[in-house]
């Protein structure tokens, strides 16, 4: 699987976990070059506290578009620290 936007590979693994649709990439699969941290944080019922990422490629921002959950609910420890993509980053395998 790839994660690509604005041309740029932010993520490239075969080892993903899919939970409800998303890729979930290991940390050392993302090119964290592309990633800026970003204050905000949002909540699941079943898996937890999410923080985001806003990616960065050339100056082009897509703000909040990559997340993960550093801390998830025991249902979701399968994708803990994994980062998953949205908001027009292609993922594609």
């Amino acid at each position: 699987m790839k994660a690509i936007w604005k041309d740029a590979i932010l993520a490239e693994s075969d080892d993903t976990v899919v939970v409800e649709g998303n890729h979930y990439f290991p940390p050392g699969a993302v090119n964290m070059e592309y990633m800026v941290p970003s204050e905000t944080k949002t909540g699941c019922p079943w898996k937890g506290i999410a923080s985001y990422y806003t990616i960065n490629v050339d100056g082009n921002l897509n703000e909040d578009a990559a997340w993960y959950y550093p801390d998830p609910k025991q249902e979701a420890a399968n994708i803990q620290g994994r980062i998953a993509f949205w908001r027009g980053v292609k993922v594609t395998g």
